[in-house]
C-alpha cells in the first residue's frame, strides 16, 4: 500500500475524527518510529512505519473480513440509537468503516460477514450474481412432500416473479427442521417462502452464504478474522480482483 497522511492513518484506525486526530498530532502525542511527527501531512507507510499514539502501538489494516455467529437480538446495522448492532459485537476491531454484508432479521441467528470491502459486498449481493445462501429452520408444522416440492419450483411471495427455485432437505423424521438454500436476497424471503405454502418459521440461522461456512466453533455471538483462503475463496466466488488487499 502507498504512503498515506498521518492524519488519515489514524481516522481510519478509529482515533477519531480526521479533525481529532490533527489536534492529538500537533500537541505531540504522535510519534512515527520513536520521533514526535506535529505535521498531520506527514506521509506514513502502513507497512513499515511504527506508529504510536501516547506511547500505544496503532497498526493498520486497510481491509479487514470478519466472519459473525450473530445472535438473536442483535440488528444488522453499523449504528443504532437503541438497539445493539452486529458492529458492537466486534471489540478487536481496527477500522471505523466496517459493515454487514447483507442484513439478518433481529431474531435470526447465523453467517454474518463484516468487512469493509465494499466491492465484494456489492458482488456477493448482486442479485445478478444469485450467490447461495443456505439456512436452517424449524417450522410450525411439518413440512409436506408436496410444499417442498413447491418451494423447489418457485412460489408466490407477493413479488412480480416467483421466487427462484430452492434447494430443501429435510433435517429431522418429523419434517419441522429444514435446510434450504436460495439464491435470491429478498426482504424476509425464507419466512415469506415457508408462509407462501401455508407454514411458519419459528427460527432461523443462515449456516453458509456462498463458499463461506460458519464455523461451527463459533457460540452464537462470536466471531474471528477470516484466514487467508476463506477470502480467496470468497472473492473467486464472487469475481472479485483477487490481487487487492487482505
Amino acid at each position: 500500500m502507498a504512503k498515506i497522511r498521518l492524519d488519515k492513518y489514524l481516522a481510519d484506525m478509529g482515533l477519531g475524527t480526521r479533525t481529532e486526530v490533527k489536534k492529538f498530532i500537533k500537541k505531540g502525542q504522535i510519534t512515527v518510529n520513536d520521533v514526535i511527527i506535529r505535521a498531520p501531512e506527514y506521509k506514513t507507510d502502513t507497512q513499515t512505519d511504527r506508529v504510536c499514539a501516547d506511547g500505544q502501538p496503532v497498526s493498520y489494516a486497510g481491509v479487514e473480513y470478519y466472519m459473525l455467529n450473530k445472535p438473536q437480538g442483535v440488528v444488522s446495522a453499523t449504528e443504532d440509537k437503541r438497539e445493539k448492532t452486529v458492529l458492537d459485537l466486534i471489540v478487536s476491531k481496527k477500522r471505523k468503516d466496517l459493515f454487514p454484508v447483507g442484513r439478518l432479521d433481529k431474531d435470526t441467528e447465523g453467517l454474518l460477514l463484516i468487512t469493509n470491502n465494499g466491492e465484494l459486498a456489492h458482488q456477493l449481493l448482486s442479485p445478478k450474481k444469485h450467490v447461495d445462501k443456505t439456512y436452517v429452520t424449524k417450522l410450525l408444522h411439518p413440512l409436506a412432500p408436496e410444499d417442498a416440492a413447491r418451494l423447489e419450483e418457485g412460489v408466490d411471495i407477493g413479488e412480480p416473479e416467483l421466487t427462484l427455485p430452492a434447494k430443501v432437505k429435510l433435517l429431522n423424521t418429523e419434517g419441522t427442521e429444514v435446510q434450504i438454500t436460495i439464491w435470491e436476497g429478498k426482504f424476509h424471503q425464507v419466512k415469506r417462502m415457508f408462509w407462501a405454502v401455508g407454514n411458519q418459521v419459528v427460527f432461523l440461522k443462515r449456516i453458509s452464504m456462498g463458499s463461506l461456512a460458519l464455523d461451527k466453533g463459533l457460540k452464537p455471538g462470536e466471531y474471528r478474522l477470516l484466514t487467508q483462503e476463506e477470502i480467496m475463496r470468497l472473492k473467486e466466488h464472487a469475481g472479485t480482483d483477487k490481487s487487492s488487499d487482505f
